[in-house]
C-alpha cells in the first residue's frame, strides 16, 4: 500500500468494527456538536465539571483499549516494536479524550435542562 486511500480505511475499519463504526462516528460528531453548543451557551468551561469528567476519561481510555483488542487478531503480548505502543498509547489517549468530552457535555447539558 503506497497511498493513503480513505476508502481503504474506511472498508477496514467497517470490517473490524461492522455497525458499530457507524455508532462510534455518530458518537462523535454529535457529541463534538453538544460540546460546541455548551460551550458558547455557557462562555466557559467549568473546572469542576472538567475535573470529573477527566476522571471518567480514565475509565474511558481503559474500555477503548479493551474495543481494541476484542477487534483486532492481537492482544497487548503482541506488541513489539515502538509503532505497536504508539498506537496503544493513542488509541487510549483518544478513548480517554472521546469519553472526557461525552461526559463534560453530557453533564453540562443536564445541569442547563434542569433549571
Amino acid at each position: 500500500m503506497k497511498e493513503l486511500d480513505p476508502m481503504i480505511l474506511l472498508a477496514v475499519f467497517l470490517e473490524m468494527l461492522g455497525p458499530l463504526l457507524w455508532l462510534l462516528l455518530a458518537m462523535v460528531l454529535l457529541g463534538t456538536a453538544a460540546f460546541v453548543a455548551l460551550l458558547v451557551r455557557e462562555r466557559g468551561i467549568a473546572a469542576s465539571r472538567l475535573v470529573r469528567a477527566q476522571l471518567v476519561g480514565l475509565v474511558g481510555g481503559v474500555l477503548a483499549l479493551v474495543l481494541m483488542a476484542t477487534v483486532s487478531s492481537s492482544g497487548f503480548t503482541d506488541a513489539a516494536g515502538p509503532i505497536d505502543w504508539i498506537l496503544i498509547v493513542l488509541v487510549y489517549g483518544l478513548g480517554m479524550l472521546g469519553t472526557m468530552v461525552l461526559v463534560y457535555t453530557v453533564a453540562g447539558w443536564t445541569r442547563l435542562l434542569r433549571r
